[in-house]
């Protein structure tokens, strides 16, 4: 009997364009963004007609319910209006690029590539979010991102006196300021690892599955990497919504939007 040949935790390099690297997950980040590409370019030739057809009601649905979504979670309409585009891009990117994932082909059709002077078969296409550097690549996006709207909202100062308090006047606040600093740099880990480590092990139950008892048994596992790929993009898009909000709240409100992080 063949050994399973589980993923790999690296990324497999698949060509070269002059001396970047393209990698089989980046090839399908590409198709995701061409994917969406196409379902915008379909929205926009819509023209946003006063009566719209099914396409257009379908997409407007889309937009009003993540907008209602979102709203309930910032309670400030305007703030919401800010954060929209940047959360909602997040979800569909991730929601897409994670089902694609599970599409039949993706980790099973193979190429022959030549590296350092051994040939070897490696996945044409693997899921985009079983590369940690793609992971981290959203993760920094979210924090860099909270950071920004944050010192938008408060100021320069106001909003680094989160952090940085004289422990000659407050040493608590110091000790609490600093603690603050950590966990900035501790979400960007746990944003990396929880989405990398929840597709990455995905990949390799159906794999497993796939080889024990083919055709029939990995179909439930397929049901539910669809739903744990939703699950992921919500959350991680949720979060950052959720930090965001924290992040403008001056430091009473942010006691409170740190409880909230923790329900």
């Amino acid at each position: 009997m063949a050994a399973i040949e589980a993923p790999t935790l690296a990324s497999e390099v698949i060509a070269h364009i002059g001396s970047f690297e393209v990698r089989n997950t980046l090839l399908m980040a590409w198709i995701a963004m061409a994917v969406l590409f196409v379902v915008s370019f379909l929205t926009w030739r819509t023209k946003y007609k006063e009566i719209p057809g099914r396409f257009q009601t379908f997409m407007e649905m889309i937009v009003e319910g993540f907008f209602d979504f979102w709203d309930s979670i910032i309670d400030d309409r305007e703030q919401t209006r800010k954060i929209y585009p940047l959360v909602t891009s997040i979800f569909i990117f991730l929601v897409v690029a994670n089902w694609m994932g599970i599409l039949p082909g993706v980790g099973s059709i193979l190429v022959r590539v030549h590296t350092d002077g051994h040939t070897s078969m490696i996945p044409l296409l693997r899921s985009m979010n079983a590369d940690v550097n793609m992971t981290l690549a959203f993760a920094l996006m979210s924090i860099i991102a909270t950071q920004v709207f944050g010192i938008a909202a408060l100021g320069v100062a106001p909003y680094m006196g989160k952090f940085l308090i004289a422990p000659w006047k407050d040493p608590i606040g110091c000790f609490v300021g600093l603690l603050e600093i950590v966990a900035e740099f501790a979400k960007i880990i746990s944003f990396t690892f929880r989405l990398f480590g929840n597709i990455f092990a995905g990949e390799v139950l159906i794999v497993v599955i796939s080889f024990l008892v083919p055709y029939i048994a990995p179909i439930p596992f397929l049901g539910l990497e669809i739903f744990v790929g939703f699950i992921q993009a919500l959350v991680f898009s949720m979060l950052t919504a959720v930090f965001i909000k924290m992040a403008t709240m001056m430091h009473g409100g942010h006691e409170e939007g740190h409880e909230m992080a923790h329900a």
